[in-house]
């Protein structure tokens, strides 16, 4: 494999691999040929091009395409990883769960964050089963942009990179493939519109919403700068995904409105992978193929290919994306319960009690997740560094020990859905109110049924972490969600405030100094929001922030309170449906409004403002 690049005239983007957090790097290839040297997953550096593959890494391609088989086999694989138990992706794949393990060689490294994920699973279940596999290795935006990741117009592809032997004998090593995904894939490979007009083909395509369509292996990408992999979908439409992050870590969690819509060229929403074939190959002794080219499907040979998720469902298309209609079966539904009827394959009904027990549920496992991420960071030592002087250019978008080590962005997606939690209950209230059919509830008492539900799973959840002293705290599920709103993202802070801890007498084991304290109060107005901006130059200094410098924050956190609104839904007007609408948008007087700013991704609020002056850039013309 080649990995050096030298693309005259167009803006090709590298980059370690990054999930909302590290920046790819831009350079403009007519002024010079950009390298990189691999970094192989054990910290060891490697010159993929010269290494000889030993037996043990040798990518043999027997197949010539993917079948329906390997896509099932595929899907299956995923599957048993997401159903697992498995905490990192190394542990992942070294688990019973991964039928294929017995074959690696000793001493391998597994690692894939957000964006590396997708690649990583699918370049070693290929490798394991003979299958040809290409990527995309270089992107350009298309207009300009700062970060790639984040291209108001999206990208377009202008390089892939074929796993071929060139010559019998000469077998791709399967660690260096890995290791260069490692090196090359970021979210920018996800960030494309729907139909290709330049550039080399994606490697995703996106999906209609449909029963066996969206399946274990399909992407989801959110332009706020994060991508998971469904590894299941049940009969009534729930969607559960894996993610990883850069400290290397996997998680679980259900589809829902932490994944914003988003304009058609940012490419939001579920991809599925194109099948390949490899062409112009010719057979050797072995039997193994070589030589030749990958050959990602056409849009045209996709039965499933749709642009549904950006324009909709009805004609004529709207003049704008954010009018578009999601109907089924006569009626108009919300996107979000568009696409859990149209996955499940037939009328869902939302039984209130159990839905409410399964979000409770899924947020204890987050607060999990968040304890063993903010440990990581301790055991790394960041807490114990001096305070810089002032915040990455962007809190959610940047690299090195604070994409590795901080949280905002996990964060957001947490708060955010304690905010849905609240939003979701109370929709249901207004749905019984309103005799809506969809709702499956034959009790007399569903506000006393849904409280009965929270207060048991909500009594059923512990979250504990390490103070500064070594000893364990323990915190209740509503303490933990009334502090949401205080847990800080920053590394460089005590474990005490990296879970907000506020009396005297837990901060008592905290050693931060003053500096460090006046930090934490000072970015509390970004920690009040669920938003994740990164379109937003930050970079903050103390002083900034105590001046509520602009973009540093809001005022006020959203409510999610789920007992108080279940309290006061006695008082619900004489419309419960409007009364709940109002009961959901309704924020602090001169702030802007959460669920539509987190329903619109950065770049294109920027554009419905005017685009001249959002970012300092012209656009150019293509």
């Amino acid at each position: 494999m080649n990995f050096r690049t030298g693309m005259p005239g167009v803006l090709v983007a590298f980059g370690l691999a990054v999930c909302a957090s590290s920046a790819g790097a831009e350079t403009h290839a007519s002024a010079v040929t950009a390298t990189m040297a691999p970094v192989a997953s054990g910290a060891e550096h490697a010159d993929a091009a010269l290494m000889q593959a030993p037996e043990g890494f040798r990518w043999r391609i027997t197949k010539l395409a993917w079948s329906d088989s390997d896509e099932r086999a595929f899907g299956e694989f995923v599957a048993a990883i997401g159903n697992s138990n498995c905490r990192t992706y190394d542990e992942c794949l070294k688990g019973p769960w991964n039928i294929y393990r017995a074959s690696d060689p000793k001493g391998m490294f597994f690692y894939a964050d957000c964006a590396d994920l997708p690649y990583a699973l699918r370049a070693y279940f290929a490798w394991k089963n003979g299958l040809p596999f290409s990527y995309v290795s270089g992107v350009a935006p298309v207009g300009r942009s700062r970060d790639l990741r984040y291209s108001r117009y999206g990208n377009y592809a202008v390089r892939r990179s074929d796993v071929v032997p060139q010559a019998e004998g000469a077998f791709p090593n399967a660690r260096a493939v890995l290791t260069a995904i490692n090196n090359f894939v970021s979210t920018a490979m996800y960030r494309f519109a729907p139909e290709r007009t330049r550039g080399a083909l994606f490697d995703f395509y996106p999906v209609k919403l449909q029963k066996g369509s969206i399946r274990p292996g399909t992407v989801i990408y959110d332009p706020n700068g994060h991508v998971a992999v469904v590894y299941s979908v049940d009969d009534e439409g729930r969607i559960r995904f894996i993610d990883s992050h850069p400290d290397n870590s996997l998680t679980r969690g259900s589809y829902g409105k932490r994944f914003v819509r988003a304009s058609p060229p940012m490419g939001a929403g579920f991809k599925n992978w194109r099948p390949m074939k490899l062409a112009g190959a010719r057979q050797g002794a072995d039997g193994t193929w070589i030589g030749g080219r990958v050959v990602p499907a056409a849009d045209a040979e996709l039965a499933d290919w749709s642009d549904e998720q950006f324009h909709g469902t009805e004609s004529p298309r709207p003049s704008h994306w954010s009018a578009a209609a999601f109907v089924h079966q006569g009626a108009r539904l919300d996107y979000y319960d568009y696409v859990r009827q149209a996955v499940a394959g037939h009328e869902v009904a939302y039984d209130p009690i159990v839905e409410t027990r399964a979000m409770v549920r899924e947020l204890c496992d987050d607060l999990y997740y968040r304890a063993i991420s903010v440990d990581i960071a301790v055991k790394a030592g960041l807490h114990r560094r001096p305070q810089p002087p002032r915040l990455p250019d962007n809190i959610y978008g940047t690299s090195g020990d604070w994409e590795t080590y901080s949280t905002p962005s996990r964060d957001a997606r947490l708060k955010a859905s304690f905010a849905e939690l609240r939003d979701q209950v109370v929709r249901f209230i207004a749905m019984a109110e309103a005799g809506d059919p969809k709702l499956d509830y034959a009790g007399a008492d569903l506000a006393g049924d849904l409280k009965a539900a929270y207060a048991q799973e909500a009594g059923a959840c512990k979250v504990a972490y390490v103070a500064s002293d070594g000893s364990e705290r323990v915190l209740s599920f509503d303490e933990a969600r009334r502090r949401v709103f205080d847990f800080s993202f920053d590394p460089h802070h005590c474990p005490e405030l990296r879970w907000g801890a506020r009396a005297q007498a837990e901060l008592a084991t905290c050693p931060d100094g003053n500096d460090k304290h006046a930090w934490y109060d000072a970015q509390q107005r970004l920690r009040n929001q669920t938003e994740r901006t990164y379109d937003a130059r930050m970079g903050f200094s103390l002083a900034d922030l105590e001046a509520r410098a602009p973009g540093s924050g809001r005022d006020a956190p959203p409510d999610t309170d789920v007992m108080d609104a279940l309290h006061a839904t006695a008082g619900l007007a004489e419309n419960p449906l409007q009364a709940a609408e109002a009961d959901l948008e309704a924020v602090p007087d001169g702030e802007p409004e959460p669920l539509l700013r987190d329903s619109v991704a950065p770049e294109d609020r920027a554009f419905d403002a005017g685009f001249e002056g959002a970012t300092g850039y012209d656009v150019v013309d293509e």
